[in-house]
């Protein structure tokens, strides 16, 4: 196949190039040294060219990848001014920034490494041929692939979760001085999740706590298509309370340099966040893609190329007389045909083959593992402490809620990083009161009040656990997640896929939610929709409808963040919370033991793996009712009303929503051949269709029906049982299937 044109930036740049001469009438400053610009020059060159190879690659159709970093590799700079070891997270323009990192640490070649990004190459050492992103672990850059800085607020986190640590003296992924760095672009900027991520720094230090965090903004003044108004990044940024501005140049050398020195020195002695604005340029276009001369004109492209970077770095080490003309031009010629050499074989290398190789990473499992570390606790002396002399074992039967504040308690006790944070959960101890005293059994540095932004909630949680630590944010009520739900989609659920499970998010992410709340309405407090979180790949979704069962759960998803870096969603039913009766009232049946560490082992609940309710006597004529969260004593109740008239009804709580505990679903369809799904989502988007859909595929053939809420939001009052599923419509539902029964036997006889 042909190769493509040349670029026109490719074309000006050499022949400016060759067009230059030394500026005798400048003096060359002390710093950056000829040699250490000429190190920084080839890191840009590198970018530069891979920008040009990666069209190349697409043309042949051996490449999959064409936004470039071109006009940005001013970042190459403030790469060079930090350290290896700082945690960064890079924005898709940052070529150059990951080159010069590279240039530090021995045996690493940072232009093969994005090479074989683009080829989608299983060796590309990130990502195993799954996305071109910047990422390496030996390198501390973590990959990101959003396009609308959905990374920053992980950025925060990490930063500061590297003070963190310090405080609560445990170990971070990250050396003690470190500083975080994230880097994005003035359209993104602009996005809520940017504005939100620079907020939470500017907060978490006016409040005088410790967030070491550079903001790196690479201001091209446009998006795509859309032109940032001028001076707005400025305007926005340079005057913030908390958050110190610096502005750079990419085009002036020596401002680069001694600017992004500063910008990282004052992050790194005074613990607190910057944001360096540097302003560039971009070149051919958002991508490949883009028709760039259907919004800029040939005039307005072109006055751009007077601010290349590369060329401004190049004209500095003409100046020095380190390097002349004909040096330069040579050395781009030589890293050119490199570049090229390398792509020839990075093309054949292996690719992908198999959806099981693709998935590998998404979601590793070692139940063992997870069980031995479910079933531990902390030590007999440093639970009689926690729990002020007063074991939960002890205590007698507790509530849903009161369960799962002893599991944290306990889980608090047993892991030195574990954190848990969220809107009110610190002094009130949780609108419902479910973290009562956590705060003042284990301090503030372990459970505090985040501010009232889930996207910055989720964030810091991601920050924290690919850190090192053991997150456990609270979402207060199941509609507040819809507007941060990226960060659990786009972020989580990608970091271990996106870096072969180099990098790993391990959290438990606790969100009452459900709906059955009476006397306090409305579809903010009541959300019953679970579907967003079903189909997020790799994400654990756990429902628990019981006290003993939501410990259990709870250490188990502790246990599995800690050894598999598993995300789990837990999804509590507010309505069940402080429930105490099930058949009737002062009969305690929602009430449950607290089991001793001793017992763990035989109440251990293994991610998957649900529960059935069944009478000893069993008639031939029998349905299973399939359920979960408030349906379950709902149709136990049901089924208690059956069997006492004689019938066969077994009830299973699925408990896990994701994955569906498919093995046990069967074999208790099997047992009865007739299926009854209580279903308290909606009927579209609702958890019965999966488990539907999971029966049929599994062979099951005998009969199935479900009963849904509707497809509605939920209103106030009693007005929300008229759209909710009701005890009444699974009794109406189970009665009609078990008259079946009795119609098809007559029927034969």
């Amino acid at each position: 196949m042909t190769a493509p044109p040349r670029e026109p930036v490719d074309l000006h740049f050499e022949n400016a190039l060759a067009s230059m001469s030394r500026r005798t009438d400048r003096e060359h400053p002390a710093e950056p040294r000829p040699a250490d610009l000429l190190r920084i020059f080839d890191a840009q060159l590198g970018s530069r060219l891979l920008d040009f190879q990666a069209r190349i690659m697409r043309a042949a159709g051996e490449g999959y990848y064409t936004i470039g970093s071109s006009g940005h590799e001013g970042n190459a700079y403030v790469a060079d001014a930090l350290r290896p070891t700082d945690p960064a997270f890079l924005h898709y323009r940052s070529g150059g920034f990951y080159l010069a990192r590279a240039q530090q640490v021995d045996g690493i070649d940072g232009t093969e490494d994005v090479l074989l990004s683009l080829a989608a190459s299983v060796d590309d050492p990130i990502s195993g041929g799954r996305h071109k992103v910047f990422g390496r672990e030996e390198l501390a850059i973590i990959p990101a692939t959003s396009t609308i800085a959905s990374h920053l607020p992980r950025a925060v986190g990490a930063a500061f979760a590297i003070e963190r640590a310090k405080k609560l003296g445990v170990e971070s992924a990250w050396p003690r001085d470190a500083i975080a760095v994230c880097s994005f672009g003035d359209a993104s900027a602009n996005h809520s999740t940017a504005v939100g991520a620079i907020n939470s720094a500017c907060n978490m230090a006016f409040q005088g706590l410790n967030v070491p965090l550079l903001f790196l903004c690479e201001d091209n003044g446009i998006g795509i298509s859309v032109k940032t108004p001028n001076g707005w990044i400025a305007a926005s940024y340079a005057d913030r309370p908390g958050l110190k501005y610096f502005f750079a140049d990419s085009a002036d050398p020596v401002q680069m340099w001694t600017v992004a020195r500063e910008a990282a020195d004052y992050v790194r002695r005074k613990r607190k966040p910057a944001f360096l604005h540097v302003s560039c340029v971009r070149y051919m276009a958002h991508a490949g893609s883009d028709a760039e001369l259907s919004y800029r004109s040939r005039a307005e492209i072109e006055a751009d190329y007077a601010r290349d970077p590369l060329l401004a770095t190049a004209q500095v080490l003409i100046d020095s007389g380190e390097q002349t003309p004909e040096e330069l031009t040579e050395r781009v010629a030589e890293a050119r045909a490199g570049i090229a050499q390398i792509a020839d074989t990075v093309v054949s290398r292996p690719k992908l083959t198999s959806a099981l190789e693709v998935m590998a990473p998404l979601a590793p499992r070692h139940p063992r593992v997870v069980r031995e570390w479910a079933i531990s606790a902390a030590d007999p002396e440093s639970r009689t402490s926690v729990f002020e002399g007063k074991l939960p074992e002890v205590e007698g039967k507790l509530t849903l809620s009161a369960s799962i504040n002893r599991a944290l308690a306990d889980g608090l006790a047993q892991y030195d990083g574990m954190l848990v944070f969220g809107e009110d959960v610190g002094r009130k101890g949780g609108v419902y009161g479910v973290t009562q005293r956590l705060q003042k059994r284990f301090g503030v540095a372990r459970v505090y009040d985040s501010l009232l932004d889930e996207q910055s909630i989720l964030g810091l949680a991601l920050g924290c656990a690919v850190s090192g630590l053991l997150p456990v944010p609270e979402i207060q009520y199941l509609a507040y997640l819809h507007n941060a739900i990226d960060q659990l989609r786009g972020e989580a659920a990608t970091q271990q896929f996106f870096s072969e499970g180099r990098y790993t998010n391990g959290m438990v992410v606790r969100i009452a939610g459900l709906a059955y709340q009476k006397g306090f309405g409305g579809h903010f407090h009541n959300d019953n929709s679970l579907a967003a979180l079903r189909d997020i790949p790799g994400l654990v979704l756990a429902v628990p409808s019981r006290g003993d069962d939501a410990a259990a759960m709870m250490r188990t998803a502790l246990a599995a963040a800690r050894v598999d870096g598993t995300v789990t969603a837990y999804v509590e039913p507010i309505a069940l919370y402080h429930e105490r009766d099930l058949f009737e009232p002062g009969d305690e049946g929602l009430l449950s033991d607290y089991l001793a560490p001793g017992d763990w082992d035989r109440g251990h609940v293994e991610i998957g793996r649900a529960r059935s309710y069944a009478p000893n006597d069993f008639p031939e004529e029998a349905l299973t009712i399939v359920t979960f969260g408030n349906g379950v004593p709902m149709s136990r109740r049901v089924a208690q009303r059956l069997v006492d008239e004689g019938h066969g009804v077994r009830v299973l709580d699925l408990r896990w929503l994701a994955p569906l505990p498919v093995d046990d679903l069967v074999a208790a369809a099997e047992l009865t051949g007739r299926v009854l799904i209580a279903d308290e989502t909606r009927a579209s988007g609702g958890v019965s269709e999966a488990v539907t859909t999971a029966l049929i595929d599994a062979g099951f053939d005998g009969k199935i029906a479900r009963v849904t809420s509707k497809d509605s939001f939920v209103p106030l009052a009693d007005a929300a049982n008229l759209v909710l599923l009701s005890e009444d419509a699974i009794e109406d539902a189970a009665r009609k299937m078990l008259d079946q029964i009795g119609t098809a036997r007559a029927s034969q006889s």
